[in-house]
């Protein structure tokens, strides 16, 4: 029977570079966990303790009683698909995926192979050769021959990296539909942010070895609890400005000579000094001085500066008279003209929109990270 994956305390140092720093983490069993974050964050180091490609310097793993951490891999109830899938070139694709059932010198290897082809829709390729084959294709090969042992946790290290980009928005699909119909644990490693919020059920945000957060796709990109992870997950504007008042869940803020309001349930710190936080795509324009109602917070006197066409929205950079370039997504309905370079305009969006941090972070944390 599966169980939960929980390291406790584990660090892993390699010389005097930690790449993993006092990790505790625990993934329910039979969920979609995703960790991400840029190159170096100690994502992947992670995954290679699970799977016993490392072991850490200190710490415990654990998988339900069982204590995996310095297990062989071979002992271990965990598969890992690497982004090379590493496929036997010579061998045909039934013989790839029957490799791991052979060796174990298992009976009725065949039928369970036909399933495993099944599972992933290619039992029409099963005498093919891998170079035979696509990338999108291979990759569920290397899924197939994971999951035909049985792992309790399938560790998924950058699988879709290969592949191009309209490839890799079918097969995240295909990934999260394969994971919900045969209910494993799935611990996906990837620096794509919208790789792991389309698969995950729980993300966790990985920083220089330790978690910055860790929740809901939904919870993360609606409530980020730190810069680093409102400028990873997706683009953030965050302008300076301190909290004035509170009144029950509501904070009244004066952000550049403005009051903007939040709500505390989005807010990370509810006195002093704060960094305002809102996704651009939350943001809406109007012409400088149009009302838009009191029910909206407003930064006014803005000049666009730069406008992008990308197809399903048009991206505005509108610099204030504080000297702050904002960005703001708007959907390409046709309902108005684009707003265009030197236009006087404002910014208006819902206080439930907004988020609130700590303004002793780095409001740049996250934002021009290596990511590949």
């Amino acid at each position: 029977m599966g169980t939960d994956l929980q390291l406790t305390s584990v660090t892993k140092r390699f010389g005097t570079f930690t790449a993993v720093d006092d990790l505790d983490l625990t993934i329910p069993e039979g969920s979609f966990f995703a960790l991400l974050g840029p190159s170096g964050c100690g994502k992947t180091t992670t995954l290679r303790m699970v799977a016993g490609l490392e072991e850490p310097t200190t710490g415990t793993i654990m998988l339900g009683e069982q204590d995996i951490t310095r297990l062989k891999p071979y002992r271990r109830p965990v598969n890992t698909v690497f982004q090379s899938y590493a496929l036997f070139p010579h061998l045909t694709i039934a013989d790839n995926v029957a490799f791991g059932l052979k060796r174990q010198r298992r009976k009725d290897v065949a039928s369970t192979v036909q399933e495993m082809l099944a599972l992933v829709e290619l039992e029409h390729l099963a005498k093919r050769r891998p170079a035979q084959l696509s990338g999108g294709q291979q990759q569920r090969v290397a899924l197939a021959r994971a999951l035909i042992n049985q792992p309790q946790v399938l560790l998924l290290d950058e699988p879709l990296g290969a592949l191009d980009l309209k490839l890799r928005r079918q097969m995240q699909l295909e990934l999260k539909s394969i994971q919900t119909e045969v209910g494993l644990t799935f611990v996906h490693v990837t620096h794509d942010q919208e790789e792991a919020m389309t698969m995950a059920d729980t993300v966790a945000v990985m920083n220089e070895g330790r978690i910055e957060q860790l929740g809901s796709p939904e919870e993360l990109y609606e409530a980020p609890a730190t810069t680093f992870v409102a400028n990873f997950l997706g683009q953030s504007n965050l302008v300076s400005g301190s909290v004035a008042t509170t009144r029950g869940d509501a904070l009244e803020l004066d952000v550049q000579g403005a009051r903007i309001l939040a709500h505390a349930a989005h807010a990370r710190v509810t006195s002093g000094e704060v960094w305002a936080g809102v996704r651009p795509e939350k943001v809406y324009l109007s012409g400088a001085g149009d009302d838009d109602g009191a029910d909206v917070n407003t930064l006014g006197d803005g000049v666009v500066s730069d406008v992008s066409f990308v197809g399903v929205s048009t991206q505005y950079l509108v610099r204030m008279p504080w000297g702050q370039e904002l960005t703001v997504f708007e959907q390409n309905t046709g309902a108005r003209e684009r707003f265009r370079p030197g236009d006087k305009v404002d910014l208006h969006w819902r206080p439930e929109h907004t988020f609130l941090l700590d303004a002793s972070q780095d409001a740049s944390a996250g934002a021009e990270v290596e990511d590949a």
